[in-house]
């Protein structure tokens, strides 16, 4: 499954990455939450959670994040204020890299977000009014990348 690829700004107060985010569109829809956790342990992507998205602009400088929309839709801004939006709804997969600035700007009621980090590495919660940016890029500088994507190809 080729993913959509997503530039996002540098050097602003979020310090998004040089890697695109991926957005993989219904990759896993219809699936049960314990079935999309298995499904991301299998492929790496561990220490799980299940909730929403935060309502204000933040990033993680210290682990790639990937979230799962398991049930209802989103709009999301990406890379900070001023950046792009993106609606996405059940079975959705979005892949952060570290430093990726993301914001739910609206959801439905019954939203349900499983979230999961590349080697099951603890994550670090930065707002960009809070956190030296600076620090931030040199933690994100030391984020060993993943083994396999979230999602596998699709024949």
């Amino acid at each position: 499954m080729t993913p959509e690829l997503l530039t996002l700004p540098l050097g602003g107060p979020v310090p998004n990455n040089t890697l695109p985010a991926r957005l993989y569109r219904a990759a896993l829809k219809s699936q049960a939450p314990a079935q999309i956790e298995q499904h991301l342990a299998e492929r790496g992507w561990t220490n799980a959670w299940r909730n929403g998205i935060y309502p204000f602009h933040h990033y993680h400088s210290t682990a790639h994040e990937v979230l799962v929309i398991a049930r209802g839709q989103a709009r999301l801004t990406l890379g900070g204020e001023g950046g792009p939006q993106v609606q996405v709804g059940e079975g959705d997969v979005l892949l952060l890299p570290a430093g990726t600035g993301h914001r739910n700007d609206g959801s439905s009621a019954d939203l349900l977000v499983i979230g999961a980090y590349a080697g099951g590495r603890d994550w670090d919660l930065c707002r960009p009014e809070e956190t030296d940016v600076e620090e931030a890029r040199e933690r994100i500088g030391r984020v060993p990348g993943w083994e396999k994507e979230p999602v596998g190809r699709v024949e």
